[in-house]
């Protein structure tokens, strides 16, 4: 397979005409994360110091890291960087894994950088989990602001609100995406004005702005202020999603909102919050909502809380969206997908992952009960992403554009540092609940390498034991089989074998159809694949063709569709005259196994538990046979 000469390029990516429209939703989509980390990050940090009461020296140098760390980690790092190595126009973590496989030189290299892939993978999972629960909790927790009576309301309130955004996930995000941008639209204009007039009342605050500040604090705290970095990370949660959305509006939309709007409107809230805590040190409890006049806290919390709710909303449609490239890459079981846009192949929706999703934040809120104890689960998830993301960037800048070995350590090394620094300071914070991630991650890693095994062996086994195409054809004119009417599709993974299903068929029946198509799904590693490399067509005699069908990991399968559209290409096709014939494995130990027994049950399990092929590939389930075989691995 061979990519075409544009893929992965900096220039491959989507260029579109900046317009109102367009930026909107660029912030209603890319940046709701990373817009409500306001509502946490700042108090998060200052909390390490707060046992003794806090300095001004200690405000602004944490103010000076948080503003720095925007400025390097999503400035440079993403917007800068990252954003051009795009996967034909696409981004995330998955589409940077494909790009990199390409650079791998051997197998063990195309393996090693798999395994990056999925753990930034399972790592974005446990991001889609924590991020609804701390962003709802810290937008609710601000009715406490508001009157202390409403304290025993935060819990409750919170679920209810995480209910109702997950049990509408089925209408998708079609018809809540108009009033996603012009909300996060105030959002940032609110929280940006807020900041500015606190600023205008203690304008020292500015200082913080050079780095003078954060090397001090650093050189004075040193293994405390390496502890704080934990917190500091909070400032940049969401920054990946510059990265993961870029499919979705192009790069230099995401560019020009982050550095006209999004930037300048988080810096003036955080420099608005720690001049609020240097005038009135007691604002501690929660400076985000005491920048706002008291009149004005009740409305700020509503709007806090359609902020992140429009934050979780983008989590958990990224979560689907990683969930079926996952699928598609061979990394998990097939899953059910329902798409929610007859016009937008990218609208989806997974009963399955939004069900785990829900159980997991529910989890989470009841046992962690405020945003100050969720923050120490949130960052080691995103840390993690973040040290996936550059080191597969360094492979893919250093062999895909041809960087020179000096640049890409002079531009990566330091910001891998600085990535490292964040996700080794939250592991600090495992037994606080940094666990919650990992645990979560481990299990997920454990459950896509078993698969990913798994399938190997068993195409391994399907071609030892199975007879060569070229063979049987060879041999049908003199075997004498009888022809019947009708179109056979048999479905088979490995094109240049002869499926079970068919010589089950022959061995019962002892007829074999007048058309016959062996189809196989083929998925690359690409985004999408055009209307011109979607079908290849094969004759391989009489009334036999073998169909290969290419898609990318952001597609869905549709197999009677694509049949439909031989017709125009000259081969015969009638939904109502054809049956699809399609093997059921029965997995059996192997007299030498090539796994190991407790995790061959659990690749058997997953496999009983897969979406049914017919309803993946959205096959007539009345015109489908199956027929079993038994598979020893």
């Amino acid at each position: 397979m061979t990519a075409s000469p544009d893929a992965g390029s900096p220039d491959a990516g989507h260029r579109r005409a900046l317009s109102p429209a367009l930026i909107l939703g660029v912030l209603g989509v890319v940046y709701g994360d990373i817009g409500t980390s306001p509502l946490y990050a700042l108090k998060a940090s200052v909390l390490h110091f707060a046992a003794d009461g806090v300095e001004r020296w200690e405000v602004l140098g944490l103010l000076s890291l948080i503003f720095w760390s925007l400025i390097l980690t999503v400035t440079i790092k993403y917007v800068v960087f990252v954003l051009r190595a795009d996967n034909r126009g696409e981004g995330g973590i998955l589409a940077l894994m494909a790009l990199a496989q390409r650079c791998a030189r051997t197998e063990r290299g195309r393996w090693l950088v798999a395994l990056v892939g999925m753990a930034g993978a399972c790592l974005f999972f446990g991001d889609g989990i924590i991020t609804p629960a701390i962003s709802v909790l810290s937008a609710v927790e601000g009715l406490k602001i508001v009157s202390p009576a409403f304290e025993e309301a935060v819990i409750p309130l919170s679920l209810v609100i995480l209910f109702a955004l997950f049990l509408v996930q089925y209408r998708g995000t079609g018809s809540m995406g108009a009033i996603f941008g012009p909300v996060c639209a105030l959002w940032f204009a609110s929280i940006g004005l807020l900041g500015l007039i606190e600023i205008v009342r203690e304008p020292e605050v500015l200082v913080a702005l050079s780095p003078t500040y954060a090397i001090h604090f650093c050189y004075v705290y040193r293994l405390a202020a390496f502890i704080a970095m934990g917190s500091v990370v909070l400032a940049v949660t969401g920054a990946e999603a510059l990265y993961a959305d870029m499919g979705h509006f192009g790069k230099r939309p995401i560019q020009f909102a982050w550095m006209s709007f999004v930037l300048p409107a988080l810096a003036l809230n955080y420099f608005g919050q720690g001049a609020l805590l240097l005038s009135t040190p007691e604002a501690l409890e929660n400076p985000f909502f005491l920048l706002a006049p008291e009149w004005l806290r009740l409305p700020l919390v509503v709007l806090a809380t359609a902020a992140t709710i429009i934050a979780s909303q983008a989590m958990i449609s990224g979560a689907y969206s990683i969930a079926r490239q996952c699928v598609q890459l061979g990394f998990s079981p097939r899953l059910e997908v329902r798409h929610t846009s007859v016009t937008e192949e990218g609208q989806i929706y997974l009963p399955q992952v939004n069900f785990a999703l829900l159980i997991g934040v529910v989890i989470l809120v009841m046992e962690f009960r405020n945003s100050d104890s969720l923050a120490a689960a949130y960052g080691i998830a995103v840390t993690g992403t973040f040290l996936c993301t550059s080191t597969l960037a360094i492979l893919v800048f250093r062999r895909q554009f041809h960087w020179s070995l000096p640049l890409t350590l002079g531009v990566f090394t330091p910001l891998l540092a600085l990535d490292a620094v964040f996700f080794i300071a939250n592991v600090l914070k495992i037994p606080d609940g940094g666990y919650v991630p990992l645990v979560l991650g481990a299990i997920l890693m454990l459950l896509m390498t078993t698969w990913y095994r798994g399938r190997q062996l068993l195409f391994a086994r399907f071609r030892q034991d199975s007879l060569p195409l070229k063979s049987f054809l060879a041999r049908l004119p003199q075997s004498r089989t009888i022809r019947v009417p009708g179109i056979a599709v048999f479905m088979t993974g490995q094109a240049d074998y002869v499926p079970g299903a068919l010589l089950h068929n022959l061995k019962h029946n002892k007829v074999l159809h007048e058309r016959v198509l062996f189809v196989t799904v083929l998925n690359e590693d690409v985004p999408q694949v055009g209307p011109d490399r979607r079908r290849e067509v094969q004759e391989l005699g009489a009334g036999i063709h073998r169909v290969i069908l290419r898609y990318g990991f952001q597609e869905s399968p549709n197999i009677p569709r694509e049949l439909e559209g031989l017709r125009e290409i000259g081969v015969p096709f009638d939904t109502m005259q054809s049956s699809y014939f399609l093997g059921r494995e029965t997995l059996v130990q192997a007299v030498v196994p090539k796994m190991s027994r407790w995790r061959q049950w659990l690749f058997t399990l997953m496999s009983r538990n897969a979406v049914p092929a017919t309803e993946f590939f959205r096959i007539p389930s009345d015109r489908v046979v199956e027929l079993g075989v038994r598979v020893a691995i």
